[in-house]
């Protein structure tokens, strides 16, 4: 008789999306609504003390892989918790727990993938090792990506910009690094592209109509003359910049919207289902919108990360030039053109080898397992060379066996009929952590880190130290993981009786 081997896996699911739980996940009213196409509407956000507001979507509980083997989701991904972290620690305090989202965190970074295989816009990666913060536990990693682009390649894009030029924008850290992160993106586009400038405070309007980037001078002066004052009034923004966008409808060109704001807004909840409403009339004709966070002190990621997900779209989060540099010249490709539209991915667990597993992260973003391959149900939108993780602690009963395999569900970027793509794990687990390829190791690091900074109980028990000591061993020398390295240091200095939590 096999002895039981009490085993938890941690499932990094690297893919071009992102990652949910599932019914028996209890998934939050937010998760539901959106899996059932209905009216997005978050929780009631934390209000903190310093005036900016996260919903917290809690952390999805251990489900049995005897009742439910399938895990759900669609492939949809931000990285905004992750640099709004990061300007947090460096402000010497810790980021609010629900401002953490373990999956924005692990696919802040990039991971090697193989090219992707034949008949499929997707290449996979399915690994796993014994966990470094646990005796018996495992470490899997499922990587997910879809091929890059240089800009030579991508579509030409029809840009509006919808700029949040109220009162609460006039800092800095706010419409003056909106200001320079437009003309960061504007020295990158191709001379096809154009770019549009809509502006909105007490009132809204076009200040600059649809412009070849062939004028650029024209394009930079108007960037320059924006100024901040007044109120908010996000929703009438929000129609004049679609009304913009679809003048640019066309064959082959990428029509999108990017809002810039603190989501600080003088609008109720019935002006915010008005927006959403709109974003998703004017999605289904084929208009995606994007959302670009700034500052402190009022800064609604809850409104922003609604609205890019409402949008088809992403949410992202800039603390510095650097970050603006590099969201709008290495990542811009996957920013602005869709490799595959309404993606799903489905984890199935085999109930042979995986007793109960916890998907870590992703808690907002789960889709019912019958509607897999319900098409009309809406799910992710992943970029051209985008690739996401997710990762699940599951508990084995057998570690010597591949844990199950992966389908991935998606329409073609002007398609409509879904294809669906199975991937197998092929191999057992790696002998030993340290024999794990370097990237699974590093993911895992900066997983943990983050499952342990929104306050997860099964984290809590995890080093710090141990975390650092697996991220220095991995990031071979690249800016991006010695800067993570360094944030850890800090968390680890800000975790003690006087530690201060940004609320």
């Amino acid at each position: 008789m096999m002895k039981h081997a009490r085993t938890i896996a941690l499932v990094l699911l690297t893919a071009c999306g992102a990652g949910h739980s599932k019914d028996m996940y209890m998934a939050s009213p937010a998760s539901v609504a959106m899996a059932e196409g209905s009216q997005l509407a978050a929780p009631p956000p934390v209000d903190g003390q310093g005036g900016d507001t996260h919903v917290n979507y809690g952390v999805n509980p251990w489900v049995e892989t005897s009742v439910d083997h399938l895990s759900t989701f669609a492939a949809d991904v931000d990285t905004a918790s992750y640099t709004y972290a990061r300007r947090t620690l460096e402000g010497g305090a810790l980021p609010p727990e629900a401002s953490v989202r373990v999956e924005e965190f692990v696919n802040y970074f990039e991971y090697a993938f193989p090219k992707a295989q034949a008949g499929s816009p997707f290449s996979v990666i399915m690994d796993a090792a014994p966990s470094p913060l646990a005796p018996d536990h495992y470490v899997v990693r499922v990587g997910v990506a879809t091929p890059a682009k240089d800009e030579a390649q991508r579509k030409s894009a029809n840009l509006v910009f919808l700029v949040d030029v109220s009162g609460s924008m006039d800092s800095d850290d706010k419409l003056g690094l909106a200001k320079r992160s437009l003309k960061i993106l504007v020295d990158h586009l191709k001379q096809s592209d154009t770019v549009a400038l809509v502006t909105y405070a007490g009132n809204t309007r076009v200040v600059l109509p649809a412009t070849s980037v062939e004028n650029k001078a024209k394009i930079l002066a108007a960037i320059d003359d924006l100024n901040s004052s007044g109120s908010t009034a996000m929703g009438a923004g929000l129609d004049l910049a679609y009304e913009e966008a679809m003048k640019g409808l066309g064959a082959n060109r990428i029509s999108r919207v990017i809002v810039m704001s603190d989501g600080d807004t003088n609008v109720g909840p019935t002006s915010t289902e008005a927006m959403l409403a709109i974003i998703d009339a004017r999605m289904k004709a084929g208009v995606t919108l994007s959302t670009i966070g700034f500052g402190m002190g009022n800064y609604r990621a809850d409104l922003m990360e609604q609205l890019g997900d409402k949008g088809n779209g992403n949410n992202y989060y800039l603390d510095s030039d650097e970050a603006a540099e590099k969201l709008f010249t290495k990542n811009l490709a996957s920013v602005l053109e869709v490799a595959a539209k309404d993606a799903k991915l489905q984890v199935d667990f085999d109930p042979a080898v995986v007793s109960r597993y916890r998907l870590v992260g992703y808690e907002n973003r789960d889709i019912r397992d019958e509607d897999f391959r319900r098409d009309a149900v809406d799910a992710g939108e992943i970029g051209v060379g985008h690739q996401v993780t997710a990762l699940y602690e599951v508990q084995l009963t057998d570690p010597t066996k591949p844990l199950g395999l992966v389908r991935i569900r998606h329409k073609a970027p002007d398609g409509q009929e879904a294809t669906e793509s199975t991937f197998a794990m092929a191999a057992a687990p790696a002998a030993s952590f340290d024999a794990a390829a370097s990237d699974l190791r590093f993911a895992y690091a900066v997983a943990a880190f983050a499952d342990l900074l929104r306050g997860a109980e099964d984290a809590q028990g995890w080093s710090i130290d141990d975390m650092l000591a697996i991220a220095k061993a991995t990031a071979d020398n690249r800016a991006d993981r010695l800067e993570l390295i360094g944030l850890m240091e800090k968390a680890r200095s800000l975790r003690g009786p006087k530690a201060t939590v940004a609320r």
